[in-house]
Parts: C-alpha cells; sequence; structure tokens
C-alpha cells in the first residue's frame, strides 16, 4: 500500500515543478464557485475537442461502435460534450485535493445506499463495480461518508499527480490494494463492514474475459468481478458517480445487487454486468469515459478500431 500523508522528497525535484505549479492553480480553482470551475471546465473541454483529434477520434469510434444510430452531427456534439464533462471533472479535482470533507458532503447525494445497509444487516459481504464516469472519484468519497471501504488501484503516470489521488484515496478508503498484488487480497479482505471496489469496464484484453453486449456492439468484458463475487460470497453492486449540472450535485447512485451473480456461467455474469451499467450510463450518457479505449479487443482478431488513431 503506498504512503498517503508523506511528501516523497524525490518528488521535490525540479523536473517536476511544472506540475506543482499546476497543483497550484488547482488549489485556487477549488475555491471558486462550481459554476465557474464549470464554465472553465466547458471551456477546456470545447479546445480539447478542438486541438486534439487522437482523443475526439476516439470518443468518435467508441460511439460509432456504441450508437450506430446517431448522425455523424449527433456523434461530433456528443464528443464535445463528452470532453467538456471530462474536463470539468479534472477541474473538481481540485475540490477533491483542497476542500475539507465537510464542505465535500454537503454536494454529494448517495441513492440506493439503503440496499448496502440492508445487505450489511444480513450479513452479506459486498462488491461496488465501479463504472468509469468522468466523475468516478468522487464515489469513494460518498461511499467513505457511511462505510468503511477498499479497493485496487493503477498507478497515475504523473508522479505527482498520482500521490496526490493516492492521498485523496486514502481520506476515504481503509487502503489500496495494487493490481500487481493479485486478486487474492482482495478476496481475503471481504468482509460485511468492508466493502470492495472493483473497477470493471475497461478493456483487460481477451485473458479472463468474454464478448458480451455492450450497448449496439459486443465488449471484451472482465470475468474476474464475478469469480470474486463466488470467491468472497459477495453480492454485486453497479455504482457510479453523475453530476447534476442544475444543482451542482454530485450523484452517486447505486445499482440493486446483480442476481446470482457468480453463480451463472461467465458469459451470462458479465452480460448482466454489462446490461447494468448501461441502465446507469444512459441517466447521463456523454458523462461516461468514452474516451477510453474500450473496444479494442474485438471478437475478430486484429480487428483493432483504433489501430490509425
Amino acid at each position: 500500500m503506498p504512503s498517503s500523508n508523506q511528501l516523497p522528497k524525490s518528488l521535490l525535484h525540479p523536473r517536476y515543478w511544472p506540475s506543482w505549479w499546476a497543483v497550484g492553480g488547482l488549489s485556487l480553482l477549488a475555491f471558486l464557485p462550481w459554476q465557474t470551475r464549470r464554465w472553465l471546465g466547458k471551456q477546456l473541454g470545447s479546445a480539447i475537442y478542438k486541438h486534439n483529434k487522437k482523443r475526439r477520434q476516439v470518443i468518435l469510434i467508441n460511439l460509432q461502435l456504441a450508437f450506430p444510430e446517431l448522425s455523424n452531427e449527433a456523434r461530433e456534439q456528443f464528443t464535445q460534450q463528452n470532453l467538456q464533462e471530462y474536463a470539468a471533472a479534472l477541474l473538481d479535482y481540485s475540490v477533491l485535493f483542497f476542500r475539507s470533507r465537510t464542505a465535500l458532503y454537503k454536494r454529494i447525494q448517495l441513492s440506493g445506499q439503503e440496499r448496502l445497509e440492508k445487505a450489511i444487516a444480513r450479513n452479506q459481504n459486498i462488491m461496488l463495480l465501479l463504472g468509469h464516469s468522468v466523475w468516478l472519484e468522487f464515489v469513494p468519497v460518498a461511499i467513505g461518508e457511511h462505510f468503511k471501504a477498499y479497493g485496487s488501484y493503477k498507478p497515475f503516470k504523473n508522479p505527482v499527480f498520482n500521490w496526490l489521488i493516492m492521498r485523496s484515496r486514502l481520506r476515504d478508503v481503509q487502503f489500496v490494494v495494487s493490481r500487481e498484488e493479485g486478486m487474492i487480497k482482495l478476496v481475503r479482505s471481504l468482509e460485511p463492514s468492508n466493502l470492495l471496489f472493483f473497477l470493471p469496464d475497461q478493456d483487460h484484453g481477451e485473458k479472463n474475459s468474454v464478448f458480451v453486449p455492450f450497448f449496439a456492439t459486443e465488449k471484451s468484458t472482465l470475468t474476474t468481478p464475478a469469480r470474486i463475487a463466488k470467491l468472497g460470497r459477495a453480492c454485486a453492486f453497479p455504482i457510479m458517480a453523475f453530476f447534476d449540472a442544475e444543482t451542482g450535485i454530485y450523484q452517486v447512485k447505486v445499482e440493486p445487487a446483480l442476481e446470482d451473480f457468480g453463480a451463472l456461467d461467465s458469459q451470462e455474469d458479465a452480460a448482466n454486468m454489462n446490461a447494468s451499467f448501461e441502465k446507469l450510463i444512459n441517466q447521463y450518457p456523454t458523462q461516461y469515459m468514452w474516451l477510453l479505449k474500450i473496444f479494442k479487443t474485438r471478437p475478430t482478431k486484429g480487428e483493432n478500431p483504433y489501430l490509425n488513431n
């Protein structure tokens, strides 16, 4: 588990000074009205849409596969809105890093909390299947206000921001486990009073995955969550975070537990999980992380839609 509080001296090296200057700017953004920060995020997102062809193309490819019924104009508009949401979420990292949790709790609404409380009352182990909305970092905050939790993590490339993000996460969860440590430690730590976060909706290749529907196409989908649920005798709740631009509230939504998750065959478990994510995404479709290469692995080998991107 990485240390969260003590700043490594290596991060004070001059090569990291530009990152610290960016952090200084974020610290100022944290205390702006949320409406101002969101406006700035939309301007930044529009600039990314205009100037970052690679990111724009990834989203357009994803939309073409997931929503073939959309016109080219509609996909372009969707892409711009998606990048605006992404940029707004990036700027709101400032709130996670530099505002008190007491202030943040006032702006978070957790829906479905009673589902988790009932499962705990039944002495059930709980796994939270966390989907990649652009606001996903606000889910541990919402859960951490009411429950103990832990999860796995993938280090960020920038060591300064990696340290800040880990410090932020460890304000809300008990501990984190690196992916390299494997699945066993995640399973062994499962208990009714300690909820497991697992992010299952990225494309991790063909290993430990099956192809099942995701919107209008098929997606390489992990079977690992169902195996964890079976080994750890856990019920699995899909969960995702969104932002309500009318109220300025971060909405964290917990769906009902997946029925018989881990007891069905791998195809059915994976299909049910994807269907639950579709239901959540459809509430705020432009707030999903469509800039991830979620369709890189295809049923036809060698068919990588992002190859020339």
